[in-house]
């Protein structure tokens, strides 16, 4: 399928724009946080609440947003790309709007620590806390600490898939879900067919994944641990049911659909889905990209699944 329309024509404007890998992390960071797109869906939710927690690194904060109506809730704690080193609770905004909306579900979205300030292991360090902090804490927030997920899209995928694996191998909170958008499952090196076939003309490149990996850890050897690199763990048995969504015109899709197979192969539940004519980060353009919502609202319907909502 060619490329959405809707989806070319915020590729033309992109267009405009100095790739992020060709400048400053600081600069990356302006023009990353000045994107703002009329039209965006941004639904109104019960309430937002900004807190912070104790982190490992000292105060983490954290976006508390819980849906109208009357509690538990089911909780899902939420990681934000983009590549560990640019965005913030603000970029996510309307994404954790629509989730929280659309799955009847409180969304604590995490403010992790980013690189390259903070190498790896801080930003999954951050999560796993954070995790363990709303399981805590599910309670006061009005949430039901039996129905945990946790979601992330690009970056924040892999940190939501690192981080079930931790809680499997290091002690809980039991998840029940794991929702990775387009998720980043493995180090760039030596990469997929999508890495190359994808590698420039559609928002993110090769290069600018390469850019990100470089700042994100201190060597090769960190970028195939499996807390970096999850499709590398040793096994992936016992881990919480995925939604696996990816992009037809995306670097990472490979990778992510690699992950959702090797999640089925041992017998977890998964759903995946390759959405076609769009590229990475098609998910944040629900209300200006019709394809947007609609996989929003497939994986709001796939969250009140598992939540039993």
């Amino acid at each position: 399928m060619p490329v959405d329309p809707q989806i070319q024509a915020l590729l033309d404007l992109r267009a405009k724009l100095p790739p992020l890998h060709t400048l400053s992390v600081a600069d990356a960071r302006v023009q990353m946080a000045a994107r703002d797109i009329p039209g965006l869906r941004r639904p109104e939710v019960g309430s937002v609440v900004s807190r912070d927690m104790q982190g490992p690194g000292g105060s983490l904060p954290l976006r508390i947003y819980t849906p109208k109506g009357e509690g538990p809730f089911p909780l899902m704690v939420f990681f934000h790309g983009s590549g560990f080193v640019v965005c913030d609770l603000d970029t996510h905004d309307p994404m954790c709007r629509n989730l929280c909306e659309g799955a009847a579900c409180v969304v604590v979205s995490v403010d992790y620590r980013l690189a390259p300030e903070h190498k790896f292991p801080a930003a999954p360090d951050d999560c796993l806390a954070a995790t363990r902090w709303v399981a805590d804490n599910a309670a006061a927030l009005g949430g039901d600490g039996a129905r945990i997920m946790v979601a992330g899209d690009s970056a924040g995928g892999n940190l939501a898939a690192v981080t079930a694996l931790r809680v499997r191998d290091e002690g809980g909170p039991r998840l029940i879900g794991q929702m990775l958008i387009y998720p980043v499952t493995d180090y760039y090196q030596p990469g997929t067919p999508s890495m190359t076939e994808n590698a420039t003309g559609y928002g993110l490149t090769r290069d600018g994944m390469i850019w990100f990996w470089d700042h994100y850890v201190r060597s090769p050897a960190d970028g195939v641990h499996p807390h970096a690199s999850p499709l590398r763990a040793s096994t992936l048995a016992g881990l919480p049911s995925a939604l696996v969504a990816t992009a037809q015109y995306d670097p990472l899709r490979d990778e992510g659909e690699y992950y959702a197979e090797a999640l089925r192969k041992v017998g977890v539940p998964v759903e995946m889905k390759r959405w076609p004519g769009v590229n990475h980060g098609f998910f944040f353009f629900p209300g200006i990209v019709d394809i947007s919502g609609a996989a929003m609202d497939e994986a709001c319907a796939w969250a009140r699944r598992v939540f039993g909502n």
